[in-house]
């Protein structure tokens, strides 16, 4: 059984890059992101395909990544291609990746066969075995009736994201803007019940969860106003597409400076009131607010996103004098 994969990492901002193209490759290093994806799907044309794997390797292996999450995707298991993807990428640049990101995943069988491929190639090479981890991309009705499988199909599963492209094919969604709502569907949001399905399912298993891209790349705003919707449901992240993103999916995911003051402040405040010193309340008051335990555990998921995001205090909480 291999290994669990090291704590998982911020993800607010997944920047996606075409292998194919060694100057966006060398771009990407210098950018703000996350994390980046080095795309051997859908961004290669199937000629650039094995040359891409190429320049995918010797980029790994320059290094120049900072601490960005490096995850490469190779091509779905309906292709002639997946198996070479992996093996030549993780063969070659093993010790310098992360993650494979593995598109239109359909059942828990995709992801298993994934994992047994990455253990025989880390047991041959002397690599650790079950630390590079797995990103399943869901992209079909299939995919998300399967969603709670596919989370725990390995230990190595680290996120499970949306692609909303391929998935509003999938189900005939009568729209061809990406990340907007269908005309139409004038109440509401048309993909609540598919992002909440990946978010449960998440959740459930500790994964994260990414909202995929927006690609209509010169809106910014537009971008922020979708990113916004998936972050307040709780998702991680969102991939990017171009630069100008990349800002606006750090800021959207990560905590507001005064919630993050806030939730630092409700820990201090409930750790002093449940200690003796404190008097060993169950709940206690912060200025007019009542806090308990589970003010304490909404606390934290908001301190964990503030302090992954490198966000530094700009209050500190005193116990009562009196």
């Amino acid at each position: 059984m291999p290994a669990a994969p090291k704590t998982i990492r911020p993800r607010r901002s997944c920047l996606a890059v075409p292998g194919s193209n060694p100057r966006f490759l060398e771009k990407a290093k210098g950018l703000d992101a996350d994390q980046v994806f080095l795309d051997l799907e859908d961004a290669c044309a199937p000629l650039a395909k094995p040359g891409a794997r190429k320049n995918i390797v010797a980029a790994l292996n320059e290094g120049g990544w900072g601490e960005k999450v490096r995850v490469v995707r190779v091509n779905d298991w309906t292709t002639k291609w997946t198996y070479q993807d992996v093996i030549e990428v993780v063969e070659g640049a093993g010790s310098n990746l992360d993650a494979i990101m593995l598109p239109k995943v359909q059942t828990p069988e995709h992801v298993v066969a994934l994992d047994l491929l990455l253990t025989q190639i880390e047991t041959e090479h002397g690599l650790e075995v079950g630390r590079i981890g797995i990103e399943a991309q869901i992209e079909n009705a299939l995919g998300l009736i399967n969603i709670d499988a596919i989370a725990k199909a390995s230990p190595r599963v680290e996120t499970l994201i949306f692609g909303p492209a391929d998935f509003m094919a999938s189900i005939n969604m009568k729209s061809l803007v990406v990340g907007e709502q269908p005309p139409g569907y004038d109440v509401g949001d048309a993909y609540h019940h598919i992002l909440m399905s990946i978010l449960m399912a998440a959740r459930a298993h500790d994964k994260q969860a990414i909202d995929g891209p927006y690609l209509q790349i010169r809106d910014v705003d537009g971008f922020r106003r979708v990113a916004d919707r998936s972050a307040a449901l709780g998702f991680d992240g969102k991939w990017v597409l171009h630069p100008d993103q990349v800002a606006a999916a750090n800021e959207v995911f990560s905590p507001r400076q005064e919630d993050y003051d806030h939730a630092e402040d409700i820990l201090d405040a409930y750790d002093w009131h449940t200690s003796e010193a404190g008097g060993a309340k169950g709940s206690a008051m912060i200025g007019d607010e009542m806090i308990d335990e589970a003010s304490r555990k909404m606390a934290l998921v908001i301190s964990g996103k503030g302090r992954a995001a490198g966000m530094q205090r700009t209050t500190t909480w005193e116990p009562p004098t009196e």
